[in-house]
């Protein structure tokens, strides 16, 4: 047994990769703090071929040092926008066709592995401490939680993108 090499793994170049089909998923980053947090989106959003990152309210935008640390050039392939709201990213993603589901713990959320993605979606992650502003989960269509066993009841937001984007690429991809 052996590890393969990068050069064996067949990944696309960035020019490619921007030509290639993406999931109709766009990752909305609602006022998150940590540069590593919005370079991890940045990463995974990349690895899962998503279509892209809205960064919202006092979200860090590329190109900056701390971001490309996390994001290790992940910020030249996936595209992304920024705007000054978070409010202002859904009316525009509504008004595209996309349905947008808030990740985050209230009442009537549906657990992650109950949800079934339909036509173009966005989902919310929000901010390390306060998570979605009240008034974005009010212009939400829906709620995703991720079911969680132990004594904690959070998940750092890298951790949360990660578990939230593979669900929906297994749902959409393989199915």
């Amino acid at each position: 047994m052996r590890k393969l090499k990068n050069e064996e793994l067949n990944r696309l170049d960035i020019d490619d990769y921007k030509a290639s089909d993406k999931l109709p998923i766009v990752v909305v980053l609602d006022n998150v703090r940590s540069m590593n947090n919005v370079g991890s989106a940045f990463r995974t959003s990349d690895a899962f071929a998503i279509e892209s990152i809205a960064l919202c309210g006092i979200t860090a935008q590329p190109p900056h040092r701390e971001i490309h640390k996390t994001a290790l050039g992940a910020t030249d392939s996936v595209e992304w926008k920024y705007f000054e709201s978070t409010e202002a990213a859904c009316e525009s993603l509504k008004a595209a066709g996309y349905s947008i589901y808030a990740v985050e713990q209230v009442e009537e959320s549906t657990s992650l592995e109950q949800f079934k993605p339909e036509g173009k979606i966005a989902v919310v992650f929000g901010n390390e401490v306060f998570g979605v502003e009240d008034e974005v989960v009010a212009l939400a269509d829906g709620y995703l939680e991720i079911p969680q066993f132990g004594t904690k009841h959070s998940l750092n937001i890298s951790v949360s993108i990660g578990v939230v984007l593979w669900d929906l690429v297994t749902k959409l991809k393989f199915k």
